[in-house]
């Protein structure tokens, strides 16, 4: 069997004029950067290789100087089809200028185009990208006018419209590993994650091109365990061994063992999040966390609702994920996003797409940057600034439900937060809620139309997406409605009732959230009088919002009324209690089971006209609604009831 080591400069000499090349990478984990810095030295010195073609999915780089920041040399591309942009300003600004043609197609994509590619179909078929940029009635993924269109097509299959996107032979793969054979077994053992390496590899040899793959040592033949390769060596064109300083684990971190998985860390040695603005929007998404539900949280302002459920010990209660392949455990942040501690797997890339854009989570915490008032989303492209979607396409449109989490303004915005309120010092010279934004990363129409669950949550208001448009439900103490939120609008949200945002939120100490998710505190809210007549339910601002919490409040009243011989009259306050949606009609079913079975006479209050109003329509279908606004009133009724034979 040949030996496939080689030197860098040798490696780079591989790659020839007008070659399509797929490098692998996440932020800073994973990237080549032997390699790539191989291939920018022989540019600089020859001019060539010339005219290439980049295919890349996740972003790869430092906002600076490595990563595909290497290749952002004019000449040296031709074309770049990528996810995320971000971090590649070099690479960026040639598309932006119009200098190579530029395409920024879903992250999620890619990686599937990848697998499509190593299968010899002729493209990837999804609905990922409908009603956004991606989508060829807009603007087909393209960056600039030089781009030519058909890349991406509409085609309807089996009654629905999907996106068809190309798919194109790849000739040259760059990619990492830890360890090598010199037969060019790959294993990754040291690696935060194993992204697209594998299908990268097929794809690229299966077009018949070059696999070239950087690792940090050298073992044995045959020294690797088979079931620790990763890439097999038949595979494997060429095995370059990095300078340590090119091999990094991340770009910020130079390596750890909990990245890679050999030891797990004490959640509670991560330090508390100061008390900003910041904090304040990662604490009121956090509220929106589903019990044993499976979560995605993106990179920036997202990043601190895993600090904040940190905090509050709800880390072993959820499943966090990142698209890269982090499932479980705590994600990291910065130049070391995409990496994660105490994680209970770390699978391929496409792998953990596959789940997201099949349904699988049921929540994502994404970031936002303009926000118009059918609840379109930006975070994409702003003017000569190309972001990229990356990840953002799949995870928004295919998640149960979404919460977008941003400060109301930014660019000079100064907020400080005491006493329980928040004050704003300095406005944001930058409005986010726009008349119209800028490019449609995310579709609000099609959400809407499809019922999904969407917020969109700043330091000083939330707002919630309707059919009929961005509704304002909830503002901060210390807000004044008019002029911190409508005056720095360009549009006019729909106002029905508009609630305080939880006080909690703006205090400098633990929230004791896990208390209202997992309602813990039934025992608490639930009593019956002294004489086992009546039946006292305080659901005040209780937030029922799956089948768990109906069942769990079911389970706590069978407990208290099934060993009685007599029925209870009930009194329930909902004040400040929210249902949602979704769920409201099993609560409505699962009352009526308890008054068929438990109840006597049964009244509610509560102090809002719309959980009033909200009640009364709901249980007027099934059950006797007697809806009243004070406890007062409602055990008036009860009184009543009793003496006067009342229903």
């Amino acid at each position: 069997m040949p030996n496939k080591l080689t030197t860098a400069a040798a490696a780079a000499e591989l790659v020839r004029d007008g070659d399509w090349i797929t490098t692998s990478g996440f932020v800073g984990i994973g990237v080549p950067e032997e390699l790539l810095s191989a291939l920018e030295e022989r540019f600089e010195k020859t001019k060539s290789p010339r005219d290439l073609s980049l295919f890349f999915a996740a972003g790869q780089g430092d906002g600076k100087d490595r990563g595909l920041n290497r290749l952002g040399h004019e000449g040296l591309l031709a074309r770049v089809i990528g996810g995320h942009w971000g971090l590649i300003p070099k690479v960026a600004k040639l598309a932006t200028e119009g200098k190579i043609e530029g395409w920024n197609l879903p992250q999620g994509v890619i990686s599937h185009l990848y697998r499509d590619i190593a299968a010899g179909k002729p493209g990837t078929l999804t609905r990922v990208g409908l009603g956004t940029f991606v989508d060829p009635r807009l603007q087909g993924g393209r960056i600039n006018e030089r781009t030519p269109e058909g890349l991406v097509q509409v085609m309807e299959i089996g009654g629905q419209e999907h996106l068809f996107f190309k798919a194109h032979p790849l000739n040259v793969a760059l990619l990492r590993g830890t360890s090598a054979d010199p037969a060019g077994n790959i294993s990754m053992e040291r690696e935060a994650l194993v992204i697209d390496n594998l299908a990268q590899a097929m794809a690229v040899k299966n077009s018949g091109g070059v696999v070239i793959v950087q690792v940090e040592r050298i073992v044995a033949r045959h020294g690797l365990n088979p079931r620790d390769v990763v890439i097999p060596g038949a595979l494997v064109d060429a095995v370059v061994v990095s300078q340590p300083e090119n091999h990094h684990q991340t770009f910020a971190t130079p390596y750890s063992h909990a990245f890679s998985g050999q030891f797990r860390v004490d959640a509670d040695q991560v330090p508390d999040m100061p008390l900003t603005a910041r904090k304040v929007i990662a604490r009121r998404a956090a509220f929106e966390l589903p019990v044993n539900g499976v979560v995605n949280l993106g990179i920036g302002m997202p990043e601190g609702v895993a600090a904040v459920a940190g905090e509050e010990r709800l880390l072993s209660h959820l499943t966090l994920t990142a698209e890269p392949g982090v499932i479980g455990g705590q994600p990291a942040s910065g130049l070391d996003f995409g990496a994660a501690v105490n994680t209970d797997a770390v699978v391929a890339q496409n792998a953990q797409f596959d789940f997201y854009d099949g349904g699988g989570l049921d929540i994502a915490v994404l970031g936002m940057a303009e926000v118009d008032a059918t609840g379109n989303v930006n975070v994409s492209r702003f003017g000569p600034k190309l972001a990229g979607a990356g990840g953002f396409i799949n995870i928004s449109q295919n998640a149960r439900a979404v919460v977008f989490a941003g400060t109301f303004t930014s660019v000079g915005l100064d907020v400080a937060i005491a006493e329980g309120a928040l004050e704003i010092r300095s406005e944001g010279r930058v409005r986010k809620f726009v008349d119209a934004v800028e490019q449609v990363t995310f579709s609000g129409k099609l959400a809407a139309e499809a019922g999904k669950k969407v917020l969109y949550v700043t330091e000083r208001a939330v707002f919630q997406l309707k059919p009929d448009g961005l509704h304002l439900i909830e503002i901060a103490p210390g807000v004044d409605l008019q002029t911190d939120v409508l005056d720095h609008m360009g549009f006019a949200p729909v106002i029905g009732e508009v609630t305080e945002m939880d006080p909690r939120i703006f205090l400098d100490a633990p929230m004791e959230l896990a208390v209202d998710l997992l309602h813990l505190d039934l025992d608490d809210r639930m009593a019956l009088s002294p004489d086992q007549r009546q039946l006292f339910l305080n659901f005040e601002k209780m937030r029922v919002r799956a089948q768990v919490d109906v069942d769990r409040v079911r389970d706590k009243v069978e407990a208290l009324c099934a060993p009685l011989s007599h029925r209870v009259d009930v009194i329930a306050n909902y004040d400040g209690a929210k249902i949602d949606d979704e769920i409201e009609d099993a609560w409505v079913n699962m009352v009526k089971a308890m008054e068929d079975r438990f109840y006597g006479t049964v009244t509610r209050y509560s102090g809002s006209a719309f959980m009033r109003m909200k009640l009364g329509d709901a249980f007027a279908r099934d059950v006797k609604a007697h809806v009243f606004e004070t406890a007062t009133e409602a055990r008036a009724f009860l009184s009543a009831a009793k003496d006067g034979g009342l229903n």
